[in-house]
């Protein structure tokens, strides 16, 4: 008699040993995206002893029949490693590699541990294909008594000093709780090598099912007929920097056929339950943006990470670096700053002395006054960025948006024979606009959401004389790194560099800001 198997709709997560069936288009596009070396070698690590639970591949049983196979099982796990063993030797293609994976050695299915080493695979190989968002747990106040809990929320303690633990198997266990019901989540924990963080990978299936029949090609209630729960399957990973209190959130990633609304859905769920999974009893905190995204986790461990340069951007890189001038500016001998060489004080300090010497000396020729120019140039980039913002230091953003909310003078202050002057009209002119983006209707780009928040959060140092013009300008600036292509432009001297702004040396550490006089807006004037 046949066993029957039931499944039961359960709020446990996807188990890693979980097979999904080959014939899925969404295996073949995961694994079609690696190039042939990783894939050979992520089969390699497949047929380790250690990892057979989760990886076991087809083999000789004597009782099933193969010999008309195109790839015939492999007796042993040894024969089938020195088959790609051999392969990685040899010159091929990558579809040969895919073939053998799903029409012969895992034709019977891949398991969500295999997919999701092949997706952390392909993260390896192409370091900016996901866009990382900077989030800071704070810790919250604890409320005096169970009255003030209940009548206020609770507000970020800015004296503490405490860094949230991050135990992997409690978060996960914490963080499932906060996942709805009605879907079921994979998580997988990595540590890239090189970069000291570990890597959480959350891959989400609509289904309520924690069984084979959640990523079968059967269609799912409610779903088109084309359409599977694991095509509507979106993933989304975590990075948590080692002794920082600060997490790494990426953009969600759809499988097939989701929606940008369900992503950003996923998104949100996340973002809300971190803070909850992190925190213990008498040990809140809360997430909070930090103004920065870009694609290089590099510039992420750099400026949000455990090292130095958290407060230490731009010139004041000096002081934070491990290789040299690592003294303290607190520190009784202060260290030599970049522009106090001998050369650059004769050019540069414009004394008696200098004078004298160019009373004596000849006329100089153009040539020279462009030399001398140009090396002033470079000793003016080298004092406002330090050792910053260099092309080779792979530390690079690639998009940076400025809104500039300084006020404008505006001229004619003089009252008109209608009782309005310049200022009004400008002041009208800003209303008028302000509203039209009110009724617009449309998408919100993050930026214009990052600098509504912002506002609502009670920075008010903008409030100033109401005849002040202060027009709506943005800046963006685009490139694979856009404060080493400034450094360029003050080192070219076509940006002058001793009256350019702090905030274009990257010394504040964010991409998203509002500036106002001179500063971007922050903690005490700092993006921090």
């Amino acid at each position: 008699m046949a066993r029957l198997s039931v499944s039961v709709p359960t709020t446990a997560r996807l188990p890693s040993s979980l097979p999904v069936e080959t014939s899925n288009n969404a295996v073949v596009k995961l694994l079609n995206r690696l190039s042939r070396p990783s894939l050979l070698s992520m089969v390699l690590d497949w047929l380790e002893p250690t990892n057979q639970p989760l990886c076991p591949p087809l083999l000789q049983n004597g009782k099933d029949d193969y010999d008309d196979d195109f790839y015939p099982p492999a007796g042993s796990l040894e024969e089938l490693r020195e088959i790609y063993s051999d392969m990685q030797q040899r010159k091929g293609s990558k579809r040969e590699v895919v073939d053998r994976i799903v029409e012969g050695d895992w034709r019977k299915g891949v398991t969500l541990y295999q997919l999701a080493m092949a997706d952390v695979q392909y993260l390896y190989d192409h370091p900016g294909s996901l866009k990382w968002t900077a989030y800071k747990l704070q810790r919250l106040k604890t409320p005096s008594s169970e009255d003030a809990a209940e009548q206020q929320a609770q507000k970020p303690d800015q004296e503490s000093m405490n860094i949230p633990r991050f135990h992997p198997s409690t978060f996960v266990q914490n963080l499932q709780a906060e996942v709805l019901p009605d879907v079921k989540a994979h998580y997988n924990l990595d540590r890239p090598p090189g970069m000291p963080l570990y890597l959480l990978r959350i891959f989400i299936m609509d289904s309520p099912y924690n069984t084979g029949l959640a990523a079968s090609n059967r269609t799912a209630a409610g779903a088109s007929a084309t359409t599977t729960s694991f095509d509507a399957s979106r993933t989304i990973y975590i990075a948590f920097p080692d002794a920082s209190p600060h997490v790494y959130l990426s953009n969600s990633q759809s499988t097939g056929a989701t929606t940008t609304g369900e992503s950003k859905s996923l998104r949100a769920l996340v973002i809300e339950g971190i803070p909850k999974a992190i925190s213990r009893p008498r040990e809140r905190y809360a997430l909070r943006p930090t103004n920065l995204a870009t694609r290089n986790l590099a510039e992420l461990l750099h400026v949000r990470g455990a090292g130095r340069a958290n407060a230490a951007g731009g010139g004041w890189s000096i002081y934070a670096g491990d290789d040299r001038r690592t003294e303290s500016p607190l520190n009784p001998v202060l260290p030599t700053p970049p522009l106090s060489d001998e050369d650059a004080a004769e050019e540069l300090a414009g004394g008696g002395a200098q004078k004298k010497k160019r009373a004596l000396a000849p006329t100089k020729t153009t040539h020279d006054k462009y030399r001398l120019e140009a090396k002033r140039a470079r000793l003016v980039a080298q004092a406002r960025f330090g050792d910053s913002a260099k092309v080779d230091d792979a530390k690079g953003v690639e998009r940076v948006d400025i809104l500039i909310e300084d006020p404008f003078a505006v001229t004619g202050g003089r009252r008109e024979e209608g009782g309005r002057d310049a200022g009004d009209e400008a002041e009208d002119a800003n209303d008028e606009s302000s509203s039209q983006r009110k009724k617009s209707k449309g998408r919100r780009s993050e930026v214009d959401a990052s600098f509504e928040r912002e506002q609502e959060d009670g920075d008010d140092d903008v409030a100033g004389d109401a005849r002040d013009w202060r027009p709506k300008t943005r800046l963006t600036f685009h490139g694979s790194h856009v404060f080493a292509g400034i450094r360029q432009l003050v080192e070219a001297g076509i940006v002058d560099g001793e009256r350019m702004p702090g905030w274009m040396t990257g010394e504040e550490g964010v991409t998203i800001g509002a500036v106002r006089h001179g500063r971007i807006r922050g903690h005490k004037g700092s993006g921090l």
